[in-house]
């Protein structure tokens, strides 16, 4: 069992220790009807805690509890930006200094490795809460000059919060995701009820446990694990002034149409398909590492990961050998032992959907150049870090976000022709170019339809930085100074001076 293994912290098996309840108005309590559900180690197939699942019923307590929160005279809406500041550093710190208990848990419930966990999601998220401390107290307005003959007004802006902020995050980055919605929503002023993904609602729940033990009022953040059932609960609630979104387009979609029901405000970060290209004056050493990292990233569960790889017709035989040959170095294995380099998928239903694409590509004439179609082992969800080659530009393995360590490479002879085709999908979330002529590299940038464009880098990234998509990949931007946008209000006032 997963309880039995010796590497885990005591704290860790005090949290496994008992079953996990909701976050309602700052206390810990059971489903209303009683519902639970189980959490699933991907590296071993165990069941490692029954959670509370929260129903329409339960969503509805927790909006009550936000809203009250929000309402003034709450010690919430008295709370200054000073203190909002304070607290929120408070929190970094207390995750700072729970890291190596976040990260086994995030590697018990997502599969990846606790290192990876520790020194990127962890870490980052003690930063993002660090990053947004000096915010709280910059969100100021502007005076405008009115132009009205023969009167005389003082018109200016104020920045508030929108109000309940409902935050639905995916399995990939669990504490990560849940940390981009609750972080700006809270700078902002706002309250928060976060439906963490039912692969993996640990870490959130470990987080909500900080939050309460930082100071955070209670009804402030309010957590709901549970199924589809309980994010639509969410989004259809009217009770809920904005829904912050990250996982599938298709999910994206539904999550828009239900938000009409009173117009509540959406943000979205959805899906990706980035094209990685590299140019034959690349440094191909720097290239090929820089594809295998951005092609098995996080296990290939990353919606910014370069899958599509487009490589100049006569450095692409070298280029590719050099993928498959790294592909195949990689160890899959427990994210718990230090000797693997990649974890399990996240569950059976992400396993099986990886492998239907690549046995697909297969069927369709493409070759595996590196990886397999096969499962890697007997227990648990992994699969090896594939290179597919004789790809066309119609088939699924090409045009569908897989979610998993599969890329795709095809190769290109002018530049005209590789923008085209890698412009050529509903998705432009992420992109990124190889080649030494600085020109080249961004002038095709300029020209890649995607939010983030890397240039002779993958993956390089900090808070400061908005991140979305263009077309079906998303609305809005997250982080940075441009991630408070989306979580206030613009409001104007005028008076008129007598």
């Amino acid at each position: 069992m997963p309880h039995e293994n010796s590497t885990l912290l005591p704290a860790v098996r005090s949290f496994l220790s008992s079953p996990k309840q909701l976050l309602i108005d700052g206390e810990w309590v059971d489903a209303k009807d009683g519902k639970t559900f189980a959490t699933v180690n991907p590296a071993t197939e165990e069941v490692l805690v029954q959670v509370a699942q929260a129903s329409a019923v339960d969503v509805d307590r927790a909006v009550v509890a936000a809203r009250t929160a929000f309402e003034s005279p709450s010690p919430w809406s008295k709370m200054t930006p000073r203190d909002r500041s304070h607290l929120l550093w408070r929190i970094g710190d207390l995750i700072e200094a729970h890291a190596d208990e976040l990260a086994q848990l995030e590697a018990l419930d997502n599969g990846k490795r606790v290192e990876a966990a520790r020194d990127g999601d962890v870490a980052t998220s003690a930063e993002l809460f660090r990053y947004f401390a000096g915010w709280a107290t910059k969100m100021e307005g502007t005076t405008i000059p009115m132009s009205v003959p023969g009167r005389d007004f003082h018109a200016y802006t104020r920045r508030e919060a929108i109000g309940v902020v409902a935050g639905i995050v995916p399995w990939n980055f669990p504490l990560l995701m849940a940390c981009f919605k609750i972080v700006p929503a809270i700078t902002a002023g706002n309250t928060v009820i976060l439906k963490p993904a039912e692969q993996t609602p640990l870490t959130a729940l470990r987080l909500g446990e900080l939050l309460l033990e930082a100071g955070v009022p209670a009804g402030v953040v309010n957590i709901v694990p549970g199924f589809g059932e309980t994010g639509a609960a969410l989004v259809d609630h009217h009770g809920v002034d904005k829904v912050a979104f990250t996982g599938s387009t298709e999910v994206g979609k539904k999550i828009a149409a239900a938000a009409s029901g009173n117009l509540k405000k959406v943000s979205l970060e959805l899906g990706g398909k980035a094209p990685n290209i590299i140019f034959n004056d690349a440094d191909l050493d720097a290239a090929v590492a820089g594809a295998v990292l951005g092609g098995y990233f996080n296990e290939g569960q990353c919606c910014v990961n370069g899958s599509r790889l487009y490589v100049q017709r006569d450095v692409f035989d070298q280029v590719v050998e050099g993928v498959a040959a790294a592909a195949r170095a990689i160890k899959v294995g427990d994210g718990f032992d230090p000797a693997s380099h990649m974890g399990p998928l996240v569950s059976q239903e992400q396993h099986e959907k990886v492998l239907g694409y690549i046995r697909g590509a297969v069927q369709d004439g493409a070759v595996l150049t590196a990886g397999s179609a096969d499962a890697v082992g007997d227990r648990g969800y992994f699969v090896a870090p594939t290179l597919i080659t004789s790809v066309t530009e119609q088939m699924a393995v090409q045009t569908d976000e897989i979610f998993g360590p599969v890329v795709t490479a095809i190769a290109f002879d002018t530049e005209d022709e590789v923008v085209a085709a890698a412009n050529n999908t509903v998705y432009g979330l992420a992109a990124g170019v190889w080649s030494q002529n600085l020109g080249t590299a961004h002038r095709v940038g300029s020209r890649l339809r995607a939010g983030t464009v890397w240039l002779n880098t993958w993956h390089a990234d900090d808070v400061t930085l908005p991140r979305g998509g263009f077309k079906q990949s998303g609305w809005g931007r997250e982080l940075g100074s441009f991630g408070l946008d989306d979580y206030t209000e613009l409001k104007t006032v005028i008076a008129e001076l007598r």
